[in-house]
């Protein structure tokens, strides 16, 4: 019997809602292959800064280290401006525990049909490996003459030697597990300073994949071909800001965001890493019982992977694209009638 501690940040919204279905989920395959999950759950949202001023509390990072690994529902809601609660909880987690690897699969499942008539299953199935520490994302930067006819505001990006080579050597990895083709996305056409820098890092690391056959395509172009052939993807990796973009834009692609997990990965397992569906809070249906829980599943898979159960993991997935390909039970964002719990009395029903 082997026991992880997880913590648990059901967020705002619908996190409170697909968190407990992913636990279900967790607890049942946990139980067929000898895993043990212990869970601490944080309060831990927006709700907590209206009330305390705080998205957590300030040793929260210290509370959370202890814990093998963090599964978060959703934040955001109205009322509190979307860069307080992102930049009170989401970035200070991912930062202090130095999470420099976004991993968000793609996949087309049969019984879930793209918005694109060329998008099938089992063709389109690919990864975006998204550097999530650094980029265009940074501290630095400020405002001037508030107010006044001058006013002005400077934001930097801040791309390092260390934190390129790193992202892009999880992705080579990540592409020789796979098929073996990287796409790397830049704008060094247009970004004069850090672009070119990425491709350089980019093109450095690759001579130590030769393993691994890659291009780069410039972000316009490559958004545009996500639309008109997504089936050539196998992994792609970008900076902070163009791998947020592309990684919605491919998962609306593959059917629905509500279906689309993340993981926030220090590969080097010196902190605990966090997963968590990509969905957001969804107020305008919290509360409804209808929100479809299997970005949350698919995530919860995803870090039982990471936490070493690749067989209980792989089993939560197959049982993921069953429930699609072999039923009818789907949640109105996939244009069924399932609430949280049917859909997740079917996953379980097939594990």
């Amino acid at each position: 019997m082997t026991t992880h501690r997880i913590a648990l940040i059901p967020g705002d919204g619908i996190g409170n809602e697909v968190i407990p279905a992913a636990r279900r989920v967790l607890e049942t395959v946990g139980a067929q292959h000898g895993i043990t999950l212990t869970y601490d759950s944080f309060d831990w949202s927006c709700e907590r800064y209206v009330k305390e001023g705080a998205m957590m509390p300030s040793d929260g990072l210290d509370t959370l280290r202890a814990y093998d690994a963090i599964l978060l529902g959703a934040v955001g809601y109205p009322g509190v401006a979307d860069h307080v609660s992102l930049w009170g909880l989401l970035i200070p987690i991912r930062r202090g525990f130095q999470q420099y690897v976004n991993l968000r699969p793609i996949r087309v499942f049969e019984g879930v049909p793209s918005p694109l008539r060329s998008a099938k299953a089992g063709e389109v199935d690919f990864a975006i490996v998204r550097e999530n520490v650094e980029g265009e994302y940074s501290e630095i930067g400020g405002r001037l003459n508030r107010g006044l006819p001058e006013e002005m505001a400077v934001q930097e990006a801040v791309f390092t030697r260390k934190g390129v080579d790193r992202v892009v050597d999880y992705a080579f990895d990540l592409a020789r597990r796979r098929r073996g083709v990287l796409t790397s996305a830049t704008k060094s056409n247009g970004i004069v300073h850090t672009m070119p820098f990425w491709d350089e890092r980019v093109a450095e690391r690759a001579a130590r994949h030769p393993e691994v056959r890659w291009d780069q395509e410039h972000i316009d172009a490559l958004a545009a071909k996500f639309v008109l052939a997504p089936e050539r993807f196998d992994v792609v990796v970008a900076s902070n800001l163009f791998g947020d973009i592309l990684s919605d834009l491919a998962a609306a692609l593959a059917g629905g965001i509500g279906i689309a997990p993340a993981a926030n990965l220090n590969p080097e397992r010196e902190f605990p890493s966090m997963f968590e569906p990509v969905h957001g809070s969804a107020p305008d249906i919290a509360g409804l019982g209808v929100a479809n829980p299997l970005g949350a599943i698919w995530s919860a898979a995803m870090m039982l992977d990471h936490l070493g159960h690749g067989e209980a993991a792989g089993r939560i997935t197959a049982a993921i694209a069953a429930v699609l390909a072999t039923t009818s039970v789907r949640t109105p964002d996939l244009g069924g009638t399932a609430t949280t719990d049917e859909f997740t009395d079917a996953l379980t029903a097939l594990l």
